[in-house]
């Protein structure tokens, strides 16, 4: 589990109010004659110390709060089906190094006209993928599913093929014959900047797999 970066950030108002407010009250009791413009300023500083610590209460509330990561489970690997071009090979190692280096994810397989590609990362223990109901929704609507938190989701026994752990997972068509599957350590991870950037690396993928499909042992 993550520590959260900005909880000191969200405590500081609280803090900074509850000191302000201790403080003038102690110079009340302190003072032996209070004149007007000091009784003003108490007034003042009061309501400013009451706002302080009801902005602080606020951000407690609606401030975003990094999710909590895991330690997927499995051992870190690299897998290329044999029997692809040495083009495909060097645009799928490329393409799945950048999502691991730029994204949060942690595990990866690429899915191609009922063959398994690619499998890196954090590696599940069955290597197989069999498609089920959000696999063949992608395929047929051609459309992205994110599944933010995939424990909530009785989909999740179809990705088996994850870390059983894993967090999130989206799946990105490759043109309508394969989908790109990535696992992450954490549930609402992806960004929107993420998402666009995993769409694009697809469609890439999509212009090499087209282009060397009668190499590559997964033509129909």
């Amino acid at each position: 589990m993550t520590n959260d970066p900005n909880r000191v950030l969200r405590r500081l108002p609280i803090v900074v109010g509850v000191l302000a407010g201790s403080l003038l009250m102690l110079n009340r009791f302190l003072t032996p004659q209070i004149t007007d413009s000091q009784a003003r300023s108490d007034a003042l500083g009061v309501i400013l110390s009451a706002l302080l610590i009801l902005t602080g209460l606020l951000w407690q509330q609606v401030q975003a709060r990094s999710p909590d990561a895991v330690q997927l489970i499995g051992e870190e690997g690299f897998e290329l089906a044999s029997d692809l071009p040495e083009t495909v090979k060097a645009e799928l190692a490329w393409a799945s190094r950048l999502l691991l280096t730029n994204t949060v994810t942690r595990s990866i397989v690429v899915w191609y006209q009922g063959k398994v590609l690619l499998r890196r990362g954090i590696l599940g223990a069955n290597s197989e993928v069999k498609p089920g109901a959000i696999l063949q929704r992608v395929l047929e609507k051609q459309k992205p599913v994110y599944l933010v938190a995939l424990n909530l989701y009785p989909g999740k026994i179809e990705f088996d093929y994850l870390p059983e752990n894993t967090q999130g997972v989206i799946c990105q068509p490759i043109g309508s014959k394969g989908v790109l599957i990535l696992g992450a350590n954490a549930p609402r991870s992806y960004t929107q900047q993420d998402e666009n950037w995993v769409a694009g690396i697809a469609d890439k993928l999509d212009v090499t797999l087209q282009a060397g499909e009668t190499g590559t042992g997964v033509e129909n």
